[in-house]
């Protein structure tokens, strides 16, 4: 629990813990954003890391000089598209194989299940919908590879999600993340980018328990 807890401060106070890597790390930052966003969106044991947050708040710090956001950018959107491809290819070659133990606390196949159903509601825009969907953009690609997308199709929707989920965010904080109210209540707009994003695939994903459990 003691480790939850401090994963959800650093979390909540994502933009006091990333200015003091900035300070104790100096060019290498960019070596570990590029690591994280590359496992959050690559590798389905890992969907809890910081995204859209983490995006964010390095625009805000990169408006102070800190970082160079035209640097920034390209290169986590570069981390974002291996991720994606990574993960499609570890669904293509070895698809449920990884999710045959329902049990499994690392593969969770609830997490599957709901970016299945994501998938096949909403076909091959879902890679790029689900970019501001959190944990869901983890498993998509994992799901378009188990479904077998042809893979042209699939790197088309990967790079245009990759950009625009990057550059809208990292470009929103450089712009706005240091407008006074927001800089002053940085932790609320944290929260509303963790919990927001993902509410629309929440409140799907229990309608459908509930129906699975009403026709049974």
């Amino acid at each position: 629990m003691d480790l939850i807890a401090q994963f959800i401060q650093i979390v909540l106070h994502l933009d006091q813990h990333l200015a003091s890597l900035v300070t104790q790390y100096g060019q290498l930052i960019y070596v570990i954003l590029f690591l994280i966003i590359f496992c959050e969106t690559g590798l389905v044991v890992t969907p809890f890391l910081p995204g859209d947050s983490l995006l964010f708040v390095t625009g805000t710090l990169a408006a102070t000089g800190a970082l160079d956001v035209h640097f920034l950018v390209p290169t986590l959107i570069a981390a974002a598209l291996i991720g994606d491809n990574v993960n499609y290819w570890i669904g293509r070659l070895v698809g449920m194989k990884l999710f045959r133990n329902e049990s499994s606390k690392i593969f969770n196949r609830a997490y599957l299940q709901r970016a299945n159903e994501f998938y096949d509601r909403h076909g091959g825009k879902t890679i790029i919908i689900a970019r501001y969907l959190p944990i869901i953009r983890t498993y998509v690609p994992f799901v378009a590879g188990v479904a077998q997308m042809p893979y042209r199709r699939f790197i088309l929707f990967s790079i245009v999600g990759a950009a625009l989920w990057v550059g809208s965010l990292s470009y929103a904080g450089y712009f706005f993340g240091n407008i006074p109210f927001i800089k002053n209540n940085l932790s609320i707009f944290i929260i509303c980018l963790v919990i927001l994003p993902g509410l629309p695939a929440l409140i799907e994903f229990l309608r459908t328990r509930a129906a699975i459990s009403k026709a049974q």
